[in-house]
């Protein structure tokens, strides 16, 4: 918006609320006024039947009660309304932030999308005038010498809005106040001759995205049980983080692919942000080796602690966790030292020695370092200390499916699983059956370990596990290499 001030419709807007939290609170009444070129063009206001009971104190304070809503329309019933008076309009309300959340939040029980560009007048306020301490509507009213109006009903906090911005923009000269707009409106969205043809063609389904900007280059993957929400949230006023703005900026188009539900969605983004390396994703990176701990007895008996490099895939029973790096392994063994008065040395947190461990010295080791602690005792401490960092073994004796299902689709996924880890994912049983599992080669992972392992062991609903026949062989799991 080059020129903020210039045929751009501004909607000044004020809801009445049962409450302030958005999550669980409803709308009780809408004020809402258009503005153009210094001319309001549209008006409109309703109460609305928040389907709950409003609160005393809500009602003492903004003087709706109860029976003046009982006949009013529901939400669902004025929603279109109000998107088709704030289509292409800037969204302004004082306090932007609670009654954007309000709209949004009334949008996405119908499951549906909301976004607008969004101009606070109380950001505006601290902007024009920062030598003032005080931006609530009450204030501006008394300072600015605003018509007194009926406080806390929707359409009398817009008057009140407007009678601000007309008078700031009086005072301030249009340059300046267009300065002053621009900015706060210098929000993260995509190219205004993109973003409506892409929210229109991308699905409201489970799956991945994909950003791509210029000459194709890979900006970021994201994953959504609804795609198309998920997209756009990217472009709505309420994300403006420098990263957000810097990727909106860059994008050219966007690419998806569809699954039949969550867990296909986490394993395809996993996948993909490890294979392709898109510039804004900061996590999940493949780690290009992976190391565990052992607990080995030494030649008095007590259980040592043993970083290890290599170790069997196979065999995850007998280590404990999997780090990405030592430094990661050295900060969960400091923590279980502490926490469990274990010893130092025996930890291989110290160098080898003879006498007490700096933390015998400091009465927090028992006394195994001097063989004064019972082995017995203190390897049982060791293993319940560890116990939650165990690798789980695989319980079954092959591959196993992953059975997953949109019913609004019709869409299924099986996903084929090994070790903890995904081995690829198939639409039909004449696909699962064509499987030769021998033929794969798979490395473990310690994403796909953490992620799987919850989905198999905690089933979501509507996800089906079963054992896959054992002709179809196992694949070759590796570990990462250097």
């Amino acid at each position: 918006m080059p020129e903020p001030m210039h045929d751009t419709t501004f909607a000044f807007i004020d809801l009445e609320t049962t409450g302030g939290n958005a999550a669980w609170d409803r709308i009780t009444e809408i004020g809402l006024r258009l503005w153009r070129n210094g001319e309001v063009v549209d008006e409109w206001q309703t109460l609305v039947n928040p389907e709950t009971r409003i609160s005393p104190f809500i009602q003492s304070l903004t003087g709706i009660s109860d029976s003046m809503v009982a006949d009013a329309p529901v939400f669902a019933q004025v929603g279109e309304m109000l998107r088709e008076k704030l289509q292409g309009a800037v969204f302004v309300a004082h306090n932007a932030r609670f009654d954007y959340g309000f709209v949004k939040g009334e949008f996405r029980r119908l499951q549906e999308v909301f976004s607008a560009r969004v101009l606070c007048t109380v950001k505006l306020s601290r902007l024009l005038y920062p030598q003032h301490h005080r931006h609530g509507m009450d204030a501006l009213i008394a300072r600015h010498g605003l018509v007194s109006v009926e406080r806390h009903r929707a359409m009398g906090d817009v008057q009140s809005m407007q009678a601000f911005f007309e008078l700031a923009r009086a005072e301030h000269g249009d340059e300046s106040f267009s300065a002053a707009l621009k900015k706060l409106l210098r929000t993260p969205s995509v190219p205004s001759h993109l973003e409506s043809e892409m929210l229109a063609t991308v699905p409201s389904v489970p799956g991945v995205y994909r950003f791509y900007g210029e000459n194709d280059a890979l900006l970021y993957v994201g994953k959504s049980v609804n795609i198309h929400n998920r997209v756009s949230s990217h472009f709505s006023g309420d994300h403006n983080s420098g990263r957000g703005v810097r990727m909106s900026q860059s994008l050219r188009r966007v690419e998806w692919t569809e699954t039949a539900g969550e867990l296909g969605a986490l394993l395809l983004e996993l996948k993909q942000i490890k294979n392709l390396n898109p510039i804004y994703n900061q996590r999940s990176r493949a780690a290009k080796r992976l190391l565990s701990i052992a607990l080995e007895p030494d030649a008095n008996g007590y259980l040592r602690a043993r970083l290890a490099w290599e170790f069997d895939p196979l065999q995850l029973g007998q280590y404990f966790g999997l780090f990405r790096a030592k430094r990661e392994a050295l900060k969960a063994l400091t923590g279980i030292a502490q926490k469990n008065e274990l010893c130092n040395r025996l930890l291989g947190l110290e160098p080898p020695g003879e006498g007490p461990c700096f933390q015998r010295r400091l009465g927090r080791c028992q006394g195994a370092c001097e063989g004064l602690e019972d082995v017995t005792r203190y390897n049982l401490r060791m293993q319940i200390a560890f116990h939650n960092l165990r690798l789980k073994t695989w319980p079954w004796p092959g591959m196993v499916g992953a059975s997953e299902r949109n019913p609004k689709s019709g869409r299924t996924d099986i996903h084929v699983i090994y070790n903890w880890l995904h081995v690829t994912t198939v639409q039909s049983g004449a696909e699962l059956q064509a499987i030769e599992g021998a033929g794969h080669t798979i490395t473990l992972d310690a994403d796909s370990y953490k992620l799987i392992m919850k989905a198999l062991l905690k089933p979501a609903p509507g996800l089906e596990i079963f054992p896959l026949p054992g002709e179809l062989g196992t694949p070759e799991v590796l570990l990462p290499e250097d």
